[in-house]
């Protein structure tokens, strides 16, 4: 009997980076039908974010929680196909909504259209500029003090 089980963590705002998914929609036909399909139901140009940027563009919240759900979905299908499922998923804040995506609670297309609307009323939650978000990355706890 094997006890081993696999969990699978989904990133929040913040991982978006342009390139991000390209080979997966390159190579693997069913990914890059995932893509496709969200630009549908979203009517948004994700792929030219997601492979072109600018940077500006992709990291805006409207823009960076819907490209980053649609590269979390690529990369669950490309598991999927390689016969690696989770026994257990988390997200941490926008990586819930893979999490229920993967889980059956949400479908695809309601999951895409909350994550935009959620995108939408977070990124105008206060006047351009006036707000700010920062990520301490790779700095040892004495220089962090």
């Amino acid at each position: 009997m094997n006890s081993t089980k696999t969990a699978f963590l989904f990133p929040g705002q913040g991982v978006q980076t342009i390139g991000m998914a390209k080979e997966l929609y390159e190579n693997i036909p069913e990914c890059k039908e995932i893509l496709d399909r969200s630009e549908e139901i979203l009517k948004m140009p994700i792929k030219q974010m997601m492979f072109e940027g600018p940077e500006e563009v992709l990291t805006a919240t409207e823009n960076a929680q819907p490209t980053i759900l649609v590269a979390s979905l690529m990369a669950l299908k490309a598991l999927e196909i390689n016969g690696i499922e989770a026994d257990y998923t988390a997200g941490l804040s926008l990586g819930e909504y893979a999490s229920l995506i993967y889980g059956g609670a949400l479908s695809l297309e309601d999951g895409l259209l909350l994550i935009k609307e959620r995108g939408r009323i977070m990124g105008s939650a206060l006047p351009e500029g006036l707000g700010t978000m920062a990520a301490i990355l790779k700095l040892d706890d004495e220089k962090l003090q």
